[in-house]
């Protein structure tokens, strides 16, 4: 089963600061931790939003309005994700479980999402 860990953004991640040598470091060992076990597919942080573009479907004749970053409020963006694949639900918040907060500073959130297959 395919999950998705969808690290939220914070301030500090739109401006673009990474996380202290200690979570650097912790997130380094949670990554080797995935490999490992053999659950990680992929693992990428995002650039902040300021750099990004939203597609927004609002017409009839199906065009999209393109509005330009940044994007607030920043608890609302996604930062980075993980992708794993794993046997059932319960080991998927297992891992969620165990990653250090991606962000530092009480900051961090994950949304656990599977993915459809």
């Amino acid at each position: 089963m395919l999950f998705l860990l969808l690290v939220k953004a914070s301030h500090r991640s739109e401006a673009d600061l990474l996380p202290d040598l200690s979570l650097q470091k912790a997130m380094a060992v949670f990554n080797q931790e995935l490999v490992t076990a053999g659950v990680r597919v992929m693992a990428k942080g995002l650039h902040p939003t300021r750099e990004a573009l939203r597609f927004t479907y609002q017409q009839s004749d199906g065009q999209a309005d393109v509005i330009s970053g940044p994007f607030e409020p920043s608890a609302e963006q996604i930062a980075g994700f993980l992708l794993i694949d794993v046997a059932s639900k319960e080991e998927a918040i297992a891992w969620a479980r165990r990653m250090p907060d991606p962000q530092g500073h009480g900051e961090g959130q994950i949304e656990l999402r599977q993915v459809f297959e």
